[in-house]
């Protein structure tokens, strides 16, 4: 059983950072590419990033570009999401998951953490 634990999330005022981080457990990190996704509150749960199992392909959804990156530390089983300027409109319910490959549709990721919160205020 894969498990995914995030952390980092917490209230923030527009144009601060946070660092999310996804710890996982339970199989080799890794054979995992992993990915970022949120759902804001009334809304649906959209792409936000996503890391290739090496780390050498990156993905991002065109809002965060700029602001936002993904890494990854294979040796501490962990994923990141570095988020900078951050603005009202992202705040979410951060979720990271793992899956065979590093892409942006939900359906191609296979394990899901229960998530971490981000408020940012003006």
């Amino acid at each position: 059983q894969v498990q995914l634990v995030e952390s980092g999330g917490g209230l923030v005022q527009a144009g601060g950072s946070l660092r999310l981080s996804c710890v996982t457990s339970g199989r080799t990190f890794s054979t995992f590419a992993g990915g970022w996704f949120r759902q804001a509150p009334g809304k649906q749960r959209e792409f936000v990033a996503a890391i290739s199992r090496g780390g050498h392909t990156t993905l991002y959804t065109e809002s965060v570009k700029g602001r936002f990156t993904v890494s990854r530390d294979n040796a501490k089983n962990t994923v990141y999401l570095e988020m900078d300027n951050l603005k009202p409109e992202d705040t979410a319910d951060y979720h990271c998951a793992a899956g065979a490959l590093a892409m942006a549709a939900a359906r191609g990721y296979d394990y899901w953490g229960q998530g971490t919160r981000v408020t940012v205020f003006s």
